[in-house]
């Protein structure tokens, strides 16, 4: 687009109030026009004019689910710390025995929060279409 010139060379002055100015730059702030004169060219000729439109509820329910998480996230990576650590310290049978037994908690946590996070992942992929 670069070096493609325009044959636009007429221009067309236009007073507008401003609550008129503040209403047409409203819509074209909320299409995909990049500039207003594009909005207003589309506008004149009847063109189409695509619009973004955006769902206040899913982008809180989004902004949620991500917090979400996040938290889940530091949740497995303390979690799992908290073993390794636990690992290191067999010299106390007790240990031991608690290590077996919190293998199958830790894999049943971490296998919950892979649900969440794929759940979390395809509400994103249908919100962000």
């Amino acid at each position: 687009m670069e070096g493609k010139k325009s044959n636009r060379t007429r221009i067309i002055g236009l007073r507008l109030t401003p609550d008129e100015y503040a209403k047409i730059e409203k819509k074209w702030q909320h299409s995909t026009c990049r500039k207003l004169s594009e909005y207003v060219r589309h506008s004149l000729f009847e063109k189409t004019i695509v619009t973004t439109y955006r769902n206040q509820s899913a982008d809180d329910f989004m902004a949620e689910m991500a917090q979400l998480r996040k938290e889940l996230n530091h949740v497995g990576n303390n979690f799992n710390q908290a073993v390794k650590k636990l690992h290191t310290l067999q010299k106390v049978t007790e240990f031991k025995s608690w290590l077996i037994a919190y293998e199958v908690e830790k894999r049943t946590l971490f296998n919950k929060v892979d649900e969440i996070k794929k759940h979390i992942q395809k509400m994103a992929e249908k919100w962000l279409q």
